[in-house]
């Protein structure tokens, strides 16, 4: 069974950078079957694909947030990271990291969300 969990600071002041891991045990970062990544949702707001990294250890990011995040991973930790810079109030939200399939493009396993409250 494979199990993702989402660890970091629950409050950020704005302008700082956010700065979130995501621990996965039953299952390899490092598949080839698999990429992993980032989604949130802003209160009120629906979900929010943010960017995934893939087992060769490249990155794709959304186009509207790809100036302010950073992917990456520590293989030997089996541990994923997301970095968000400056950030804002609007950037408050449940941040959840995922698996999705390399062939079917589909999610299948979720971190059970963390929030993360932008204030000063």
């Amino acid at each position: 069974q494979v199990q993702l969990q989402e660890s970091g600071p629950g409050l950020v002041k704005p302008s700082q950078t956010l700065s979130l891991t995501c621990t996965v045990s039953g299952g390899s970062i490092t598949s080839n079957d698999y990429c992993w990544g980032w989604i949130r949702q802003p209160p009120g707001k629906g979900l929010e694909w943010m960017g995934a990294i893939f087992h060769s250890g490249s990155t794709i990011y959304s186009p509207s947030l790809k100036s302010r995040t950073s992917i990456s991973r520590d293989t030997s930790k089996n541990q994923f990271s997301l970095q968000l810079m400056s950030v804002t109030p609007e950037d408050t939200a449940v941040y959840y990291c995922a698996r999705w399939g390399i062939i079917t493009g589909r999610d299948d396993y979720w971190g059970q969300g963390t929030q993360v409250t932008v204030s000063s």
